[in-house]
């Protein structure tokens, strides 16, 4: 196949980019240029789509021996990823951005682009595994092996086309050491790069100060689930469903025990916080469904609300009608799911997606605990 490897400046992608050259591909690597501040520099390894990534991908290519690009991407990634990661928390919703970079960016922009340009596939550093069921079978998306690095959970907001045009070369290591060893045999410089972390356009890792500097000061009120005024704070977007520290209240609850963000109402700027048991559900309800294949009420599966937490045993409750543009009176564009234990700090916004064993069945948008 023709294929465009997607080299982050990494040794996730550098490897893989070199694994799909190997298996006979023919293959162009390609670096995207996400930020709009030519001269960021990586600090520590927080960050990524620095000057320096840039230089450390087109080295890894050289020495895959394959044609390398820098594509300009910032304009999508600041309008389709920072944008939405503002206007979502000023919303009072918990946004994962790195869900929506795959989504849009790295599996929509890049495709589409791809596509155009005539290459089959695009490869990619994932950890996560594609797997056909017998010949003419459908693609099907699945955790890695590594499960400390499984990536399924911010994939599978891609579906089952996107899959379908992927390669994830990594998806069968079992750990990040055996991808360090592979790099360092095939004589690749960024075999000891540190991986990135935290949020790639928040490069200081002050998510706050960063909310702050672009969102302004909005101040409002504090309070307890009674409706006491326990303090001040300068604006909702500071505040994460399930937050502990950083509250702004000076006094202790009266039984000693902490307290945890419950709420958060932008419009009337007032956050509530009260104890553990209130961040507690045990039914999600979401919209925004991608399918990798039908779902059917009653259906028993895991599900998991965040990128490293554990996938819960649920069952589904309710599942989006099948009718499409035109969807009758009464018919559902949620999804609804009972857990079979509670789970804490259900936030709307975030990402649920559900999992038969390995296998990724769905993905959709959380909108509010029940």
């Amino acid at each position: 196949m023709k294929v465009l490897a997607a080299m982050s400046g990494g040794v996730d992608s550098a490897v893989a980019a070199a694994r799909a050259a190997e298996a006979g591909h023919e293959v162009v690597g390609v670096h995207m240029a996400l930020s709009k501040n030519r001269d960021q520099t990586r600090t520590g390894s927080r960050g990524c789509c620095t000057v320096e990534d840039a230089s450390d991908a087109r080295r890894a290519a050289d020495r895959i021996g394959i044609p390398y690009y820098v594509w300009d991407l910032s304009d999508d990634f600041h309008d389709l990823v920072v944008e939405d990661f503002l206007s979502e928390y000023a919303a009072g919703r918990t946004p994962n951005p790195c869900v929506r970079c795959n989504e849009r960016i790295k599996f929509a922009s890049l495709l589409e682009r791809a596509s155009l340009l005539g290459f089959d596939a695009v490869c990619t550093g994932h950890y996560a595994s594609i797997r056909t069921d017998g010949p003419g079978g459908a693609p099907s998306l699945h955790r890695s092996r590594n499960m400390d690095k499984d990536q399924s959970y911010v994939l599978a907001v891609m579906g089952p086309d996107a899959v379908g045009r992927s390669l994830f070369p990594l998806g069968e290591y079992a750990t990040k050491a055996e991808v360090r060893a592979e790099a360092r045999s095939r004589g690749l410089g960024v075999s000891t790069k540190p991986d990135s972390y935290d949020i790639c356009f928040v490069a200081d890792g002050d998510t706050r100060g960063f909310l702050e500097r672009h969102l302004g000061e909005a101040p409002g009120e504090v309070l307890d689930a009674e409706g006491a005024v326990l303090g001040t704070h300068r604006g909702t977007h500071g505040f994460t469903i399930g937050q502990r520290k950083g509250l702004g209240i000076q006094q202790p609850a009266p039984d000693g025990a902490p307290r945890y963000v419950v709420d958060i109402d932008p419009a009337s700027r007032q956050v509530v916080i009260g104890a553990a048991e209130l961040l507690s559900t045990r039914e999600l309800v979401a919209t925004d469904v991608i399918s990798f294949e039908p779902l059917e009420e009653g259906r028993a599966v895991h599900a998991q609300i965040r990128a490293h937490g554990e996938a819960t045993p649920a069952r589904l409750l309710e599942v989006p009608s099948t009718s499409s543009a035109s969807p009758s009176p009464g018919s559902s564009r949620a999804l609804r799911v009972e857990l079979a234990t509670p789970i804490r700090g259900v936030a709307p916004g975030q990402t649920l997606v559900l999992y038969d064993g390995d296998r990724v069945l769905a993905a959709a948008t959380l909108e509010r605990r029940s």
